[in-house]
């Protein structure tokens, strides 16, 4: 089965609780992954951040929003209990609460920023939305702003002379890690410009090793014969290791050519290429950041 959203965790996190006794947030969470019968790894696949499981993650929104509509209370610190109006949720409620529902208790209504409205009244959220937690929302948000600028990025790329992109896979591999300073990385990139070879960088600041590239800025798609050219020139030249850069895609007989070598040949089309710009900060620059916060279990343990 796999992992309910937070809204589907809601009822069952009533009747877990549905005795009248205090429970711990740990065993609430651990009662309500074996009522949807998870498996293992779903019981371990984690948000984007990593910091914590996604059913962890929709059990606690699902605890709090509880609690703020008042069908759960929290008795101490790490309990949750149910209340009369959880019960009266579980005899008289729908089969699954959702946060529409929600919106009927004013306490619910402010702390989600919307005004109460009838049990009946059609939702103003987007049902995608609805049903994924804030954290998720963020994460969310967060991929798609990330693909966007992305796909902003390459095109910029695209449109930029020969002599740009070969700075460009200059100043990568130097954010990367590899080549040193950019002095020292734009000649070993200019000293080498035949035999299917555009440039030697180093793949540490001693350089102990070297790493051979090709970049092509393209449109078209990089078939397998290109592929060959750079592995015989990289075996002419006695390499190890080569990085094959393009801004367009290689095709599966491309991919393929570069499998099963001696030699490591690691190919680097235009899609992952703006997102290792992206993740070195290259050509892009932090618009604005935000802060998620969390309790500090620490600050509250000697209470």
């Amino acid at each position: 089965m796999a992992i309910p959203d937070f809204q589907s965790v809601m009822r069952p996190v009533l009747s877990t609780v549905q005795n009248g006794a205090s429970l711990p947030l740990n065993e609430l969470r651990e009662r309500v992954a074996d009522q949807f019968q998870l498996t293992e790894d779903e019981r371990k696949e984690r948000l984007p951040s990593g910091h914590q499981t996604v059913i962890n993650n929709r059990v606690g929104w699902a605890r709090t929003y509880l609690n703020k509509a008042g069908l759960l209370c929290i008795p101490t610190k790490g309990m949750v209990q149910i209340t009369p109006r959880g019960l009266d949720a579980l005899s008289n409620g729908p089969q699954r609460i959702t946060v529409s529902w929600l919106k009927q208790f004013p306490e619910f209504a402010d702390f989600h920023t919307a005004k109460p409205q009838p049990v009946d009244a059609p939702s103003p959220l987007n049902v995608g939305v609805a049903e994924t937690t804030p954290d998720e929302q963020l994460a969310d948000a967060h991929q798609a702003l990330m693909q966007s600028l992305a796909d902003e990025l390459l095109t910029q790329v695209r449109l930029g002379t020969p002599s740009f992109f070969e700075q460009l896979v200059v100043d990568l591999m130097i954010a990367m890690g590899y080549g040193g300073s950019r002095k020292e990385a734009g000649k070993a990139t200019q000293a080498t410009n035949d035999d299917g070879i555009d440039g030697i960088i180093k793949e540490d600041k001693l350089g102990l090793d070297v790493i051979y590239l090709q970049a092509k800025r393209w449109a078209n798609t990089v078939h397998r014969p290109e592929i060959d050219k750079f592995i015989g020139a990289l075996t002419r030249q006695r390499a190890r290791k080569g990085v094959f850069i393009t801004t367009s895609e290689f095709s599966e007989g491309a991919r393929t050519a570069a499998l099963g070598l001696d030699i490591k040949v690691v190919l680097i089309d235009g899609v992952e290429l703006a997102r290792l710009m992206v993740e070195h900060n290259l050509g892009v620059s932090v618009k604005q950041v935000y802060e998620v916060k969390h309790i500090d279990s620490d600050y509250f343990a000697g209470e």
